[in-house]
């Protein structure tokens, strides 16, 4: 039975990378708002209550009108925004994190951002195995290309061809810290360091971790063995194995991925690691994500449609 998608921000960068993973699939009819129409109230109502599943790919305030708008209706919602990430009342869409049944059976899904989809991936499974502390104050280093940061930064650095690296949160506080700390299972908000590099996609994850200095913390190894146990099975999440490799890159003309790829090095005979997580920010680290949880809302194989 084909089960209607109705894309509310469809224009942005999101939105159209949705699309484009839902598009000539039979399972799902798309409803489309003309340019006209698309950021008029009583029709983004009117398809909010028509749809089975609505994607909100909108700024936040946009995102909680768009809810209030779809009460009384059956409308099962994804929200990319940040709005309800630590919410009440919503799933975080990471099922490998938490549970792909809790995501399947969910009304609301909050869609997680793409920095905390690699410190998440990276943390929570060892903070639960007892294989790192809770209580530590980690530090997250990371580097996005610029199309994460919407129209706006893509405009930025498209016009000035100049800009080699910008880094920025620097008030500390950035809006993906909490939800970081509630998934990860932390006690303390991590230190975050996010950077963007000029190329369109691709990002970058990494926790330095002093082992030498984390009570009860397992070697290099025993992190990723943790990590193969804990994503064995999955079509989206792997973990190298192989030997390591002498540089992690990121190219400009990488083509896009919904897989999420971690690392583990381990040096100075195993008092030291660095966990490193590679991702597309367009990808699982967001309308990959989107896409994989609209699967199993739907009641299909999650990796349907998806870039792997």
């Amino acid at each position: 039975m084909t089960q209607t998608v109705f894309i509310d921000g469809a224009a942005g960068t999101t939105g159209l990378e949705i699309a484009d993973r839902l598009g000539g699939r039979s399972e799902f009819s798309l409803i489309i708002l003309d340019d006209a129409r698309r950021k008029d109230s009583a029709a983004r109502k009117e398809a909010l209550h028509a749809a089975d599943f609505a994607v909100l790919c909108l700024h936040d305030d946009a995102a909680i009108e768009a809810v209030a708008m779809a009460e009384g209706s059956k409308v099962r919602i994804i929200d990319a925004s940040t709005a309800h990430r630590v919410a009440d009342g919503w799933t975080y869409g990471f099922p490998e994190i938490v549970g792909r049944e809790a995501v399947a059976n969910a009304t609301r899904v909050a869609n997680p951002g793409c920095y905390p989809t690699g410190f998440i991936g990276l943390i929570a499974p060892l903070v639960r195995a007892g294989l790192l502390p809770a209580d530590f104050p980690y530090t997250v280093n990371a580097v996005s290309g610029y199309s994460g940061g919407g129209k706006g930064l893509i405009e930025r650095f498209e016009d000035d061809t100049d800009i080699a690296f910008r880094t920025y949160g620097l008030a500390l506080g950035h809006k993906h810290v909490p939800e970081m700390t509630r998934y990860a299972g932390l006690a303390h908000a991590p230190v975050f360091a996010p950077s963007v590099i000029p190329a369109h996609r691709g990002m970058v994850v990494e926790v330095p971790l002093p082992l030498y200095a984390m009570q009860g913390a397992g070697s290099p190894e025993a992190l990723r063995a943790a990590l193969v146990d804990f994503y064995a099975g999955s079509p989206v999440v792997s973990v190298n194995t192989n030997d390591t490799p002498a540089e992690l890159l990121l190219r400009r003309s990488t083509a896009p991925s919904d897989k999420l790829e971690l690392f583990v090095f381990g040096g100075m005979e195993g008092t030291q690691a660095r966990l490193v997580a590679v991702l597309d920010n367009l990808g699982k680290g967001a309308s990959g994500a989107a896409v994989q949880s609209l699967n199993l809302m739907a009641g299909l194989d999650e990796s349907a449609g998806l870039a792997l």
